[in-house]
């Protein structure tokens, strides 16, 4: 269902061990001291975001730093995922025909590393921000960033790919999601796209999608008995993308209510909410306060929602509503930040979220097994090429398929 597109910063056969392999205090992280012979636990900062981009090529002079680093302050995370839907029109021929499209995510990538890795102008501090992994599949792209002085914690990497779209399998609609080990503790992080629609029922294929993700999200097994596979096992887990969910109200009394900033009052009719407490989806799963205005759907380059320019004619009605969404599942996360980019690119605004993760470490540094020794692990299926041909020759004999 993906592109032959696995793309990471790192290459295990270079030299740059030295770099990579660096250890430097950060902001970003607290420590939990206890006894000195326990486990302890440490805090990591982690940046969910999540943007439809309507399948517009980014132009070379867009900067993110608005929507990465708000206030162009230091990076706020140590940790960065960001999810993107649409980074190919979704038309036939990328759809079934299944372009690889590497030179899109390869734009995408080259201006988040812009981004993360730019000065801070007040002290001229440059970061250093590794990409360990970045995955398409036909819209949707999941890119990971990591300080480089955590690198060498990270280990069982992998990668899963899901179509749920046309005729069930296809690739327009479905998931990409990437899991590794942070130390001793395991994260998922699923990006999708789920079905689309604002008639009565269409959610309910919104939940059929949500489930038909979890049930088939399946990573390899690892060394160890009872290794994590599927995306509930893992002990944190963050849930990013278009989720496509509307509002349950007309949309004339919904650009009304926006216009008016009554957020809670639309809250209440909202469907992911609705579904979430009736039981329908996402049983267990959390999401912070929604105190920011609708994501969708906007003119293009505009700050106008679709439908309130009279001067433009419409063949398609599409009322305001929160399709773009950041959830999570488990113990272990706490969320600090929940709010939105006011990018124009497309007709979606960006989202974003900020986590402290709780990390399990031990105590003897011999437990560690550097992100670059450690195997990169890719689900295999008959639609899909995991990896990289410049890597998967060199690499072949280390993978699993």
């Amino acid at each position: 269902m993906g592109s032959n597109n696995f793309i990471a910063d790192i290459n295990p056969d270079s030299m740059e061990m030295e770099a990579i392999m660096e250890s430097r205090p950060s902001d970003n992280i607290n420590i939990s001291k206890k006894n000195s012979s326990a486990p302890q636990n440490i805090y990591h900062q982690i940046f969910a975001g999540s943007w439809n981009v309507g399948g517009v090529s980014p132009p070379e002079v867009l900067d993110i730093q608005e929507w990465l680093r708000p206030n162009h302050i230091n990076p706020p995370a140590n940790i960065y995922v960001l999810g993107f839907q649409e980074i190919v029109p979704l038309n036939a021929a990328n759809i079934v025909v299944r372009s690889e499209n590497r030179k899109i995510c390869e734009k995408w990538n080259s201006l988040i590393r812009a981004a993360l890795n730019d000065p801070d102008p007040k002290n001229n501090i440059t970061q250093d921000f590794r990409c360990i992994i970045s995955k398409q599949m036909v819209g949707i792209f999941l890119s990971v960033w990591v300080r480089s002085d955590l690198c060498q914690y990270i280990r069982q990497l992998s990668v899963s790919c899901v179509g749920c779209g046309f005729m069930g399998c296809l690739g327009n609609k479905g998931s990409v999601s990437v899991r590794f080990w942070l130390h001793e503790t395991s994260f998922c992080f699923v990006c999708s796209h789920l079905a689309s629609g604002g008639k009565e029922g269409d959610q309910r294929r919104r939940n059929a999608n949500a489930a038909e993700i979890l049930s088939r999200t399946t990573f390899p097994p690892g060394p160890f008995p009872n290794f994590t596979t599927k995306i509930l096992d893992h002990d944190r887990v963050i849930w990013l993308g278009d989720l496509n969910y509307r509002i349950y109200l007309p949309d004339a009394t919904t650009q009304y209510l926006v216009e008016k900033q009554k957020w809670n009052l639309l809250l209440e009719y909202d469907q992911l909410k609705v579904e979430l407490m009736e039981g329908h989806v996402f049983e267990g799963w959390d999401e912070g306060v929604i105190n920011f205005a609708p994501s969708y759907k906007y003119y293009k380059n505009s700050e106008l929602y679709f439908g309130c320019d009279e001067k433009r004619k419409h063949n398609k009605r599409r009322a305001p509503a929160w399709c773009d969404r950041i959830i999570w599942f488990g113990k272990g996360l706490k969320q600090n930040q929940y709010d939105r980019g006011e990018l124009k690119l497309s007709d979606h605004r960006p989202v974003r979220a900020i986590f402290m993760a709780e990390i399990k470490v031990l105590r003897d540094p011999t437990g560690f097994q550097s992100f670059l020794s450690d195997r990169i692990i890719c689900l295999p299926n008959h639609f899909e090429e995991c990896f990289n041909d410049k890597y998967s020759s060199k690499w072949r004999s280390n993978f699993h398929y």
